[in-house]
């Protein structure tokens, strides 16, 4: 429960107040200063403590405008609890559109981090302390790597009784049950208390306005499942939650150029031809076969590929023709006038 005092950065805010801190973390080495931005907004009414995260991989921007549209909500006028919402935590990942930090390391990977360790590990011991540790429950924002996207959906440990409702109150059909990475904001998180969310959708160096309408509308929901928010008065879509406990990547046999037949939220079926492979001359080398039946929850976009490569990645679930036409249902009320997924 959000306490009578808060203090981020050296700055205190108290319930009933809102305020925007610039986090001090290193300078570049030309001087120039450098601050994670941080907003803070207190309910008057007691109620639990959340931060939701961006941009933790520098080039991941669907979620510093899913942050933006959220501080700018009407839906959080009458908050209880409080809200601390950081839109970019990899600063100097943002500006260089890089995934990773100047050091070359993933920030990702180097929580809870060290005062004393690398740039990597300061930032992450900084972000630990002054964010995380402060909160009960968090949610962490993501897109796929450089040339992939992923379908929107929820990475959680979903063998957490407390964190599974918070999943399948965010709203989304696609819930998978992933294994913490060592290192990782949502392994420090854990390990501390924090019940934690990670939303992945769309892809690095994009702004894709499916994947960001359902990141926000999916943070407000949680916001209302956790007590924060007043409940919606107005019905919802029927979107049903698929769990996933299994996926895979399907990876290409040969090198060349890819034809995608397959995309993002497509039903697929064991031996489906998910693509071609051809050489420079357009002679056919290859097909991408799927595996077994499933759901296409990422894909590589570029027609490019090496043998080995990554493809396309399926989830794996008992009713994967209902999940696919639930994320068409979910795509038709977020986008009405049928804009395209990309």
């Amino acid at each position: 429960m959000a306490q009578s005092e808060l203090k981020i950065g050296g700055v205190s805010v108290a319930p009933g107040e809102s305020a925007k801190i610039q986090l001090d973390m290193p300078p570049l080495y030309t001087a120039t200063h450098m601050s994670i931005p941080v907003y803070v907004k207190r309910g008057k009414r007691p109620g639990p403590t959340l931060f939701v995260s961006a941009a933790i991989h520098g080039d991941e921007l669907n979620g510093i405008e899913i942050v933006s549209r959220l501080i700018s909500s009407r839906s959080i006028e009458r908050l209880r609890g409080t809200l601390i919402a950081v839109p970019i935590v990899n600063v100097y990942g943002v500006l260089a559109q890089s995934r990773y930090l100047p050091d070359r390391r993933d920030l990702n990977r180097s929580f809870p981090g060290s005062k004393k360790g690398s740039l990597a590990s300061r930032l992450a011991h900084l972000f630990f302390n002054e964010i995380i540790s402060k909160c009960d429950y968090g949610i962490d924002l993501h897109t796929g790597a450089i040339h992939r996207s992923n379908l929107p959906q929820i990475r959680a440990n979903l063998d957490d009784l407390e964190v599974l409702e918070m999943a399948k109150a965010f709203g989304i059909p696609v819930l998978l049950n992933a294994d913490i990475r060592d290192g990782s904001l949502r392994q420090a998180a854990s390990d501390a208390g924090v019940k934690i969310l990670l939303y992945e959708a769309g892809q690095a160096l994009r702004y894709d306005e499916f994947s960001i309408r359902a990141g926000l509308r999916g943070v407000i929901n949680t916001m209302r499942h956790l007590g924060m928010l007043n409940k919606s008065r107005s019905k919802g879509q029927d979107i049903k939650r698929f769990i996933a406990r299994e996926s895979g990547w399907v990876r290409a046999s040969e090198s060349g150029f890819v034809n995608h037949l397959a995309q993002l939220g497509d039903h697929v079926y064991k031996d489906d031809i998910l693509a071609t492979i051809a050489d420079p001359f357009g002679d056919h080398r290859d097909n991408i076969v799927c595996p077994a039946e499933g759901v296409v929850i990422g894909k590589q976009n570029i027609p490019l590929t090496q043998e080995g490569e990554a493809i396309y990645h399926i989830a794996y679930f008992k009713r994967p023709s209902s999940v696919a036409e639930h994320v068409g249902i979910l795509q038709d009320h977020l986008l009405p006038d049928d804009q395209p997924m990309t």
